[in-house]
């Protein structure tokens, strides 16, 4: 089941604890020393702040949920209102944990962000998202949704 994700009662870090670790494995131990390192107390409770923050001005935070088990994904679409940051929507974190990878979930939280970003008034009608280009099993998914490459990202230490 995909619903809005609820402050009050839902357990989202151990989610986005796993989706920065799962990042940080999939680029050597370097990569993985860092996203590790960056993952404090501080920066979950800021963390969390900034995910209140960004829901309570308006739905952009699903979960995806099993029957028998609580959370088992989450996508978090940007807010509509940082539409001009990118000129499109875009999907900041799509995420479901390794044992529900394969049932569906992540095809559902896609389709909900996609629905949900059709919504939005955005000066380009796409909807963007970053993806590390050695993950195979993630481009394979975005290419199933109907994502293709669009301009390319680089970055540089502060």
């Amino acid at each position: 089941m995909i619903r809005p994700y609820d402050p009050a009662t839902d357990a989202l870090w151990p989610l986005k604890r796993a989706f920065e670790t799962g990042l940080g494995e999939s680029g050597g131990e370097a990569k993985a020393e860092t996203y590790n390192a960056k993952l404090t107390d501080d920066y979950r409770e800021r963390w969390l702040a900034w995910v209140d923050r960004c829901v309570e001005s308006e739905e952009c935070l699903f979960v995806a949920e099993r029957e028998d088990s609580g959370l088992a994904g989450y996508c978090f679409l940007l807010p509509e209102r940082l539409a001009f940051v990118w000129d499109a929507a875009v999907i900041n974190e799509i995420y479901v944990e390794p044992e529900a990878r394969g049932t569906g979930l992540a095809d559902d939280l896609m389709t909900r962000a996609v629905a949900h970003a059709r919504e939005q008034d955005l000066p380009l009608d796409r909807l963007v998202l970053d993806v590390d280009r050695d993950n195979e099993r993630a481009r394979a998914f975005y290419d199933r949704h109907g994502f293709t490459h669009w301009g390319e990202m680089v970055a540089r230490e502060l």
